[in-house]
């Protein structure tokens, strides 16, 4: 789990090291700037913006109940945080998995990925599908609404 947390912890220690000497100078406002700037970053690569992470069987029992994808995804993973961007609301109606908090998971994604932990991996109806764009996926919660 504090894997998860590395890149965002980084961004945060990267900010204070580039805004202190600014800040020591009298520059509040472009101190204060640096400061939001790396706090933003922090957060947009932090489990945070992501829906609550479900293990790999109980996302796979959900999807057969209400046939919403199911995505394997990780941390500062900028192809995944395009996904949930992208998604908009509707990354709600999808089912997330860490695949850094579930070992399961992770050998679901090798096993359809060569070997390879290539995320985000969609799973629609129990097919993958690497790297899809947004709109894709919206277009695939469409067709279940």
């Amino acid at each position: 789990m504090t894997r998860a947390w590395t890149l965002p912890t980084l961004f945060l220690l990267a900010g204070l090291l580039v805004a202190t000497p600014v800040l020591l100078r009298g520059s509040l406002v472009e101190g204060g700037v640096l400061l939001v700037v790396f706090l933003v970053l922090a957060v947009v690569h932090s489990p945070l913006v992501f829906p609550r992470s479900l293990r790999a069987e109980e996302a796979r029992r959900r999807s057969a109940e209400d046939g919403w994808p199911v995505v394997y995804w990780r941390p500062g993973c900028k192809y995944c945080i395009r996904l949930r961007f992208g998604l908009g609301r509707d990354a709600r109606r999808v089912h997330w998995v860490d695949i850094w908090r579930d070992a399961e998971a992770a050998a679901d994604v090798r096993a359809v990925n060569d070997g390879n932990e290539t995320v985000p991996t969609v799973f629609v109806d129990g097919r993958p599908y690497v790297n899809p764009g947004p709109a894709w996926v919206r277009e695939r919660l469409a067709r279940r609404a």
